[in-house]
């Protein structure tokens, strides 16, 4: 609304009002649309895509970072602590299973003296036999606990990597909140924002001529009403 049209509409000439160029049922669809849309003011759904997101909690970027160090700091606790478990686990039966093996290895012993000394007693050798072959399995699971405790142990030295990972993202809020409160400061003002004189809709020089929304022109015509 340009302002010789604010002023006619003001001396109560609301033919010149009715005279009006009426926005196309395009544009007045795709306002109907945003108004009902949850979208922020000033987003469509046709340009959203275009803006930064709206300042929720959901879209702060200081936020979302803590909430990343705090629940990758949580999961790595919690994955180190079944970890260890793991380890503690094998650890324990590796202690049981030596304990099998110097058992095979006496019996071993024995069964091999009774056996020179009793060749022709067909139980002794079937028994040097049958704890032969058993130590044999037992140093193999013997030695796979050793690799798997190695492999928990390379484990934990890779899990390392997140607290160095968290580390770098507290130094990136770090230097992200000091450049807002240098941002702040650079701009911080000596009057309050409340008591601050309202933005003009119109300074001489603009390219434009639109000095009235629809909220004003909708308070004028209460106006006129509640007059007639």
């Amino acid at each position: 609304m340009t302002q010789e049209e604010l002023d006619a509409l003001m001396n109560g000439e609301l033919d010149a009002f009715e005279d009006m160029p009426q926005e196309d049922d395009a544009q007045g669809e795709d306002a109907i649309e945003d108004d009902i849309s949850d979208l922020p003011p000033g987003y469509s759904e046709k340009t959203a895509h275009h803006w930064p997101l709206p300042a929720t909690d959901e879209n702060k970027m200081v936020h979302q970072l803590d909430d990343v160090t705090k629940e990758g700091e949580e999961k790595a606790s919690q994955i180190f602590d079944i970890i260890e478990g793991i380890s503690n686990d094998l650890m324990e039966k590796e202690d049981n299973l030596q304990r099998v093996v110097e058992t095979f290895e006496k019996n071993i012993e024995l069964f091999s003296k009774l056996h020179e000394k009793f060749p022709n007693v067909e139980a002794f050798g079937t028994s040097l036999e049958l704890n032969q072959n058993a130590l044999e399995d037992a140093n193999l699971i013997l030695e796979t606990f050793h690799h798997s405790g190695d492999s928990i142990m390379n484990v934990m030295d890779i899990m390392q990597y997140q607290d160095i990972h968290r580390q770098k993202i507290e130094r990136v809020i770090n230097v992200m909140r000091a450049l807002s409160k240098y941002m702040n400061a650079l701009f911080e003002g000596k009057i309050d924002d409340d008591k601050r004189v309202a933005s003009a809709t119109h300074i001489v020089g603009d390219t434009h001529n639109e000095l009235a929304t629809n909220d004003d022109i909708e308070a004028l015509l209460e106006q006129f009403a509640s007059k007639g």
